[in-house]
């Protein structure tokens, strides 16, 4: 077996360790009538009706999970999925959506989803899934908007270069169902919110833009988003009026960490990109490699994490107190700013423009994968790069610059080989960078 596919085998076992069944049997327990979730505890005797909720690409795998424990006694529930991300549900109905971009299909859900919170009373229990892609699959219209509208400024949004919490400062502040607004509506009922973390730092009011978190966040932090990237002059003129009502206090804000509607509600991360790693650490181990686990908050454009990533190597390379072969992880989440029109994603583009920096650097292998499947909006997870993928593109006359101004990542590895392919894995925390230096 060779390095790029040792590190592809890491890179799955790490994603194998986050699948949201196993996470969900592992925090969630049916022990004679209490349900347990991790410390908290619901006597289902005292509970009236049980709905469950949610969006996301995993949630699809941990509702499944949730029915196998629960069976019949959930009363109804509606979740909303990416396509592709789907399971066979018995009670639960599930809406297959449009991700990264927002599509009616997701408009459509997220109304079904707002109507089962209102009706829970305060005997009942509400149980909400989320996970990665919940943003964009779980989103409505304010009033006075269209949905080409919003679906116009998450456009400009992801491609505009801003962090997922910058992003998400905007979304919440156009929205009736983000930033802790579901669960204003669930009240007065008991909220429970299970979550997988695609973000850095794990923080529950980005997770899907937290329709069950507290939100930080103003409209005043909206507007610098706006304005710091540049995205005003091609918005809708109405949105940055709505911001700017309510930087004024014309509309109410989001709900704040002291607001009384979450008394009642518990939010718990069951799965987080740091699990991942670790377990990604264990198989590159079995590989006898020197697994070290860095960090899980890599972050930054993907070109400054290219020259990054190649630093890292070389100095490991060169390095004769360590241990080698040696196996570096790391996880995070990458921006790409997009001025070209090809297609790829943030991982593939990485692993392109590490691919030319190892140009002549041979004994590096970088892999860089999405742990949902799916790169931006193309059918591979991510790709394996090492010193003979330039040497590939010379002999294919492909010129690796024309592909980097492009932003064609995708299509320059279908010509020089390389790329990641699992299918969706029906989860998401984040991604995977396994580097490994001989």
């Amino acid at each position: 077996m060779n390095r790029r596919e040792i590190a592809e085998q890491i890179f799955l076992a790490g994603v194998k360790s986050v699948l949201p069944d196993v996470l969900v049997s592992g925090t969630v327990r049916l022990v004679d009538n209490a349900l347990l979730f991790n410390e908290e505890k619901v006597y289902l005797n005292e509970a009236g009706r049980i709905f469950v909720i949610g969006a996301g690409k995993a949630s699809a795998l941990m509702a499944s999970e949730l029915e196998r424990i629960l069976g019949d006694r959930i009363t109804e529930g509606h979740i909303v999925v990416k396509y592709g991300h789907s399971a066979d549900l018995k009670i639960i109905k599930v809406t297959e959506a449009g991700h990264p971009g927002p599509d009616e299909n997701g408009l459509t859900a997220t109304k079904a989803i707002m109507k089962i919170a209102r009706k829970a009373g305060k005997d009942d229990l509400v149980i909400c899934l989320l996970s990665g892609g919940g943003s964009s699959l779980l989103w409505d219209c304010p009033d006075g908007f269209t949905p080409e509208e919003i679906i116009q400024v998450n456009k400009l949004l992801i491609n505009s270069g801003a962090t997922i919490h910058e992003i998400n400062a905007v979304r919440k502040h156009l929205s009736d169902v983000k930033g802790g607004r579901l669960a204003r509506l669930v009240q007065p009922a008991r909220l429970v919110s299970l979550m997988l973390s695609d973000v850095i730092g794990d923080r529950p009011d980005v997770i899907a833009s937290g329709p069950t978190v507290p939100d930080p966040t103003t409209f005043v932090d909206a507007i610098e988003v706006i304005d710091g990237y540049g995205l005003r002059k091609n918005l809708p003129a109405k949105v940055t009026e709505y911001l700017y009502a309510g930087a004024t206090g014309k509309m109410e804000e989001s709900p704040k960490p002291d607001d009384e509607i979450f008394r009642n509600t518990h939010n718990i991360i069951i799965g987080s990109n740091r699990i991942a790693l670790e377990n990604a650490g264990k198989k590159a181990n079995e590989y006898y490699l020197n697994a070290i686990v860095t960090s899980d908050q890599l972050q930054g454009d993907v070109a400054t994490v290219s020259e990054f990533l190649v630093d890292t190597a070389l100095k490991l390379r060169n390095d004769v107190n360590e241990t080698k072969p040696v196996c570096v992880l790391f996880g995070g989440e990458t921006t790409v700013k997009m001025t070209g029109r090809g297609e790829g994603g943030r991982n593939q583009h990485l692993a392109m423009l590490c691919a030319r920096l190892l140009e002549e650097k041979p004994g590096i292998t970088i892999l860089c994968g999405g742990t949902d499947g799916s790169d931006g909006p193309t059918r591979a997870a991510g790709a394996v790069v090492d010193s003979d993928t330039i040497v590939s593109a010379y002999h294919k006359d492909v010129d690796i610059q024309e592909y980097i101004t492009e932003f064609n990542s995708y299509n320059f590895f279908r010509k020089v080989s390389g790329h990641i392919i699992t299918g969706p894995t029906m989860t998401n925390v984040m991604d995977i960078v396994v580097l490994i230096v001989d």
